[in-house]
């Protein structure tokens, strides 16, 4: 079975709602009341004047490292999300040294996180849970909607302040737990950079514990599709005392991004 299969696979036995979500056309008046950086961003992306969005699918290609000093290694990942539920389903395909595929599913289902990595999709190499697995993975559920489908987060989980003229937070709360990051946006509306202190890496002077530290995603660039700007690409990046990492450059695949669909097709 290929990638994409299991993965739709995987995704179908997953439990989500299946849908269709709210089909309210987002207005003015919805946003009015945000702050205006806010409205600046929400009207770049297209929110106003289209019908609120319940699900997206997209693949991405690119590359991926594990640590500052490792060459880049060949990846492909596909996701879906599903704002009915509020979950997130990633998994991510590593061919290390160019040949060997390593898999990694990163999943926000029922409230709680995970990181599982596999070897030939066989060997468990890695299997995070845990407090700090479910707000990464929440935060990371923020990320996406922020820079593909921002019209999940006009809900009453999710609160906006400003930050700056060309910035503001966002925080979402799921399950008790509250998530928050800062956008910075340029003149027109459009995403630079997403950044957050809620998730957390493994330390590198000790390989086995865990470390809050701040995680960003700088954006490539925007490109117009059928009249609505879409994201073309972002590196995921973590703020190390020694200096920034970026460990992820992703580029997303053409014609893979649907937004609205159940959960496996």
């Amino acid at each position: 079975m290929n990638m994409r299969r299991r993965f739709l696979h995987e995704v179908a036995a997953a439990g989500l709602p299946a849908g269709p979500g709210p089909a309210d056309v987002i207005g003015e008046d919805q946003i009015i009341s945000l702050p205006q950086p806010v409205q600046r961003y929400l009207s770049f992306m297209g929110v106003v004047g289209r019908p609120r969005d319940w699900s997206f699918r997209l693949g991405f290609r690119g590359r991926f490292r594990t640590k500052p000093q490792e060459p880049w290694m060949r990846c492909t990942a596909w996701q879906y999300n599903s704002g009915l539920a509020l979950a997130r389903i990633f998994h991510i395909r590593i061919r290390m040294g160019g040949l060997v595929p390593i898999i990694a599913r990163d999943t926000y289902v029922d409230g709680h996180g995970r990181m599982l990595v596999k070897v030939l999709d066989l060997f468990t190499i890695a299997d995070g849970t845990g407090e700090q697995f479910d707000i990464g993975e929440l935060v990371t559920y923020l990320n996406d909607a922020v820079l593909i489908a921002p019209s999940m987060l006009l809900v009453p989980e999710v609160s906006w302040s400003v930050a700056g003229a060309n910035s503001f937070d966002v925080m979402l709360a799921d399950r008790g737990r509250t998530v928050t990051a800062r956008v910075f946006i340029d003149e027109r509306g459009a995403p630079l950079d997403f950044s957050t202190t809620d998730r957390f890496c493994y330390n590198p002077e000790q390989p086995k514990q865990l470390m809050r530290a701040r995680w960003s995603t700088p954006v490539s660039g925007w490109r117009d599709l059928d009249g609505i700007p879409r994201l073309t690409g972002a590196q995921a990046v973590w703020h190390l005392p020694q200096g920034p990492f970026t460990y992820a450059d992703f580029r997303l695949l053409p014609g893979t991004t649907a937004f609205n669909v159940q959960p496996g097709i």
